[in-house]
């Protein structure tokens, strides 16, 4: 029985990492053949936190690639705001906003976690082999998922917020703007707050979440800070993000801080 059972798990194991490879493959094929090339009157009549935004973000000349891959390594939480038990983690994911996210996960603690989370699924175990978390393919998911792409295409993927369809902007403030990413029946609206050069301060928005003690969906903040803006193919990007929920109330919980590595925007299909 022992033996059928771990089989068993190892069997779940080759599937979850042949669903990771399918997914992955399928939103890299959605990197432009063609890319535009970015000119600041793409953005002339946007809010004017947008347009600096955008223009510190994309270099006049960029290619528009939106699919982008991260490597990353950084901290984890696996508890709570009181007790909040970081662990190192090492990452990979690649982001195809609004279309899908891949994150690969690796927490080498002295109970190793590892596993994958996305648009469609979050799956993670220990020991490589037994379950600790396994959802998704319901609604409640992808929209909880959904934002969580949104808000990191603002990160690391500005040339998928540009105007076009199912993209709206709109000003909050002086130094605040609002974008509306609609897509498959999915909306999502994020707040970006930018300094005087147009470089990313936070991004913050109300998300689906059951991250709560009565572990029931629900909306409630959620946001992040970044800094250490590098040149990337023509974007600045940052490579340091932490992120958490509840942003912006006395009970803002950061449970995840990343050190990107590197960032790739792949050929088409690559």
């Amino acid at each position: 029985m022992l033996g059928f059972v771990l089989f068993l798990l190892f069997a779940i194991r080759l599937w979850d990492g042949r669903a990771d490879r399918l997914e992955w493959k399928r939103l890299a094929t959605l990197q432009p053949q063609n890319p535009g090339i970015y000119d600041p009157v793409m953005v002339a009549d946007l809010p004017e936190p947008a347009r600096r935004f955008f223009n510190f973000a994309i270099a006049p000349g960029t290619f528009l690639v939106n699919v982008a891959e991260i490597d990353m390594s950084g901290q984890f939480s696996l508890g709570t705001r009181q007790a909040p038990n970081y662990q190192q983690m090492t990452a990979k994911q690649i982001l195809a906003a609004p279309s899908g996210f891949v994150w690969k996960l690796r927490l080498p603690g002295i109970v190793p976690v590892s596993g994958s989370d996305s648009g469609r699924w979050t799956r993670f175990r220990i020991f490589g082999l037994f379950p600790v978390a396994r959802m998704g393919g319901k609604p409640d998911h992808s929209r909880a998922a959904y934002g969580r792409y949104v808000a990191e295409a603002l990160f690391w993927t500005p040339a998928a917020l540009l105007p076009g369809p199912g993209v709206v902007w709109e000003k909050v403030d002086e130094n605040t703007a609002r974008v509306t990413v609609s897509h498959m029946g999915l909306s999502q609206a994020v707040d970006l707050k930018v300094d005087g050069d147009g470089r990313p301060v936070e991004v913050h928005f109300i998300r689906w979440s059951d991250s709560n003690p009565e572990k029931t969906y629900r909306l409630q903040p959620f946001g992040g800070k970044m800094s250490d803006f590098r040149e990337v193919q023509g974007f600045r990007l940052p490579f340091h993000v932490e992120a958490g929920n509840m942003f912006g109330t006395e009970d803002h919980f950061v449970f995840y801080k990343a050190e990107v590595v590197s960032i790739r925007f792949p050929l088409h299909g690559s």
